[in-house]
């Protein structure tokens, strides 16, 4: 006699099941079978605030799993991580850290030193002021931030699309850590300093300045 049964089913793709059923490749019926509720999950690469979470959590988790000691990471580390692509997405970011636990080099803190080489671009200072969680991820988006200006002169677009976020969040980031020009004082004083005439950039949509001898 058939024995009724109570269960719940959770299904999880990367692939785009709508289109696979217009092309014939994955089963009509199935797919409204187990349509239900279905919640979207950005790719990690669009979650760079769930990084340092996740980071932490797998630190914790295979720091106990392999008996190392407990350890905490640099800024420079964080910020390797922050700016990768991720096309694992989180199993990628899980596999990185468990390597980096397995294969450490005895310090207190996980460095950029124990990354795999793909993931030293960006550098941020090392080391920042001892506080709590909330101020060590503060200062390291400060740093991330000013970083990326740098690399890119000044130029916010470029700069946010380095960062993987959109350009009005960086405004934000910009006002809420108080980083002015290009993320430098120095470069602030420098153009405030100077003669300038205010035009219209092209592509960007940003407003450059133009010094007044070179215009």
């Amino acid at each position: 006699m058939p024995q009724p049964v109570d269960v719940r089913v959770i299904c999880a793709t990367s692939r785009n099941l709508e289109k696979m059923v217009q092309e014939g490749t994955f089963r009509e019926d199935l797919y409204f079978r187990i349509s239900v509720v279905k919640i979207h999950m950005p790719p990690l690469r669009e979650r760079a605030g769930d990084i340092p979470l996740l980071a932490e959590f797998f630190l914790k988790m295979f720091a106990r799993d392999h008996n190392k000691p407990a350890r905490s990471f640099t800024p420079g580390f964080l910020a390797a991580l922050v700016s990768h692509n991720w096309p694992g997405n989180v199993r990628e970011l899980q596999n990185v850290i468990e390597r980096s636990v397995v294969l450490a080099n005895g310090t207190l803190q996980l460095g950029v030193e124990d990354l795999p080489a793909e993931f030293r671009g960006m550098t941020v200072a090392d080391q920042v002021a001892a506080g709590s969680f909330h101020e060590a991820v503060r200062n390291l988006k400060r740093e991330l931030v000013r970083s990326a200006l740098r690399m890119h002169r000044g130029n916010k677009l470029r700069a946010a699309e380095e960062l993987r976020i959109s350009r009005c969040y960086l405004h934000r980031l910009l006002n809420q850590l108080q980083i002015r020009e290009a993320g430098t004082p120095e470069h602030a004083a420098q153009a405030d300093s100077r003669p300038q005439n205010i035009v219209p950039a092209g592509t960007d949509g940003e407003r450059l300045r133009v010094d007044s001898s070179v215009a």
